[in-house]
């Protein structure tokens, strides 16, 4: 028998979950993402729903909100996307089977332990949430290395700076330093924007030019380099601390990081996607990044006090508006259906994109209203999120539309 139809058999015989990174990932990630929300919401508004005085995560309430949504919710989205993409990158098939099976129990563990972990040591609980994301870096190095493709190792390395910022921040809590525990989320945050500006000047241009037939404008080399170099720069602003660092550094490298990453959107086509929710969700999403920026050098003038909702401009909008447009057309391509999404999904990118306006300006503008901004926001991103399980979890539990493997 042929290699390739051994191989082929060996594929299909894998239970489709595991079959490629995508599928168990998203899943879990986005269901973790809307139990953790609800939960948040039902804090917030102290509803009664859920009792929250009888449970006490690992870290506290405050802190397993912005860890897990950065290294439960985030990480799992990114190792999917990454694991996945590496794939299609490099020629070399994709983790599967047992071994991503094995993957996805350690990030589960991870999850449980800081949720109910309280009377476990808690360097057993780091060292299994950290092990995750070092794990994952080899998984995404081995196939770049054995091709030499060493454009994609990029990647590794900025996997490995989020399992270091998640290691420092469990030795914080640990230590009970909350300062350096907040500093080190803030970090992680701008380190996942730093991994959206990357992808997003390889994607949306080219998702772009794809689906509305048009050119796509070259890259401008020293536009890419500057627009990376100022967020990197900001992630180590961050972990530094936005409150700490004299405020002219901060308005000098965030009127920077609005100027270049806004010159690089403004050549991407907005303008030709409104009519194709796949593509104008991913566009719109990525404006949150220099609209945060614009906020900090309001901060920095003294206009806005609080580094939290600014945040959330990256967070919900950047974040969580890139990965619900993201997820939804990965899922497609990936399962071997046309890049043609639910027409409901159009609700689903609006009211995601609608929740970090609710979080950002509500409080800026109606302070006394902080509470309800958490509790509308966090209602819209569990429908946001809520509809794409409902469309697409059958997608990733079964088989390909074409009957191949992945």
């Amino acid at each position: 028998m042929p290699l390739n139809i051994e191989n082929t058999k060996q594929a299909l015989a894998i239970p489709p979950i595991f079959r490629l990174a995508f599928r168990p990932f998203f899943l879990l990630g986005v269901l973790f993402s809307v139990i953790a929300i609800g939960w948040w919401v039902n804090y917030w508004l102290n509803l009664g729903i859920i009792d929250s005085g009888n449970w006490v995560p690992y870290g506290g309430a405050i802190w397993w909100h912005g860890h897990e949504m950065l290294f439960g919710f985030g990480v799992a989205i990114v190792t999917g996307f990454l694991l996945t993409a590496v794939k299609t990158w490099t020629g070399v098939p994709g983790l599967s089977g047992k071994l991503l099976a094995s993957l996805v129990l350690i990030w589960l563990a991870g999850r449980v332990l800081i949720a109910f972990g309280n009377g476990i040591y808690p360097w057993i609980i780091a060292v299994v949430d950290v092990s995750f994301l070092i794990l994952s870096s080899l998984a995404m190095a081995y196939p770049v290395v054995k091709v030499k493709q060493w454009r994609n190792l990029i990647f590794i390395p900025i996997l490995l700076l989020l399992a270091s910022l998640n290691g420092l921040s469990h030795w914080s809590i640990q230590s009970e330093n909350f300062l350096l525990a907040s500093q080190s989320l803030h970090a992680t945050i701008m380190a996942f924007v730093l991994i959206i500006t990357i992808l997003g000047g390889r994607v949306i241009p080219f998702f772009t030019a794809n689906g509305t037939s048009t050119a796509r404008l070259p890259n401008i080399l020293f536009l890419e380099v500057i627009a990376i170099f100022s967020i990197l720069l900001l992630v180590a602003v961050a972990l530094f601390g936005f409150q700490q660092i004299d405020k002219n550094i901060l308005l000098g490298i965030s009127a920077v990081a609005i100027i270049s990453n806004g010159w690089r959107f403004l050549r991407w086509g907005i303008q030709h996607t409104f009519s194709t929710p796949l593509l104008w969700s991913l566009h719109i999403s990525f404006i949150f990044i220099p609209v945060g920026f614009f906020l900090f050098v309001l901060f920095s003038l003294g206009y806005v006090n609080s580094v939290s909702i600014i945040l959330h401009s990256f967070t919900i909008g950047t974040i969580g508006g890139m990965i619900l447009a993201m997820i939804s057309r990965v899922t497609l391509g990936h399962t071997g259906r046309p890049l043609k999404e639910p027409k409901i999904m159009k609700v689903a990118f609006g009211l995601i994109l609608f929740s970090a306006f609710v979080r950002v300006v509500i409080p800026i503008w109606f302070p006394i209203f902080f509470n309800q901004s958490i509790a509308i926001a966090g209602i819209f991103w569990i429908v946001s999120f809520s509809l794409y399980l409902y469309f697409y979890a059958s997608m990733l539990l079964t088989t390909r539309s074409d009957g191949r493997p992945g």
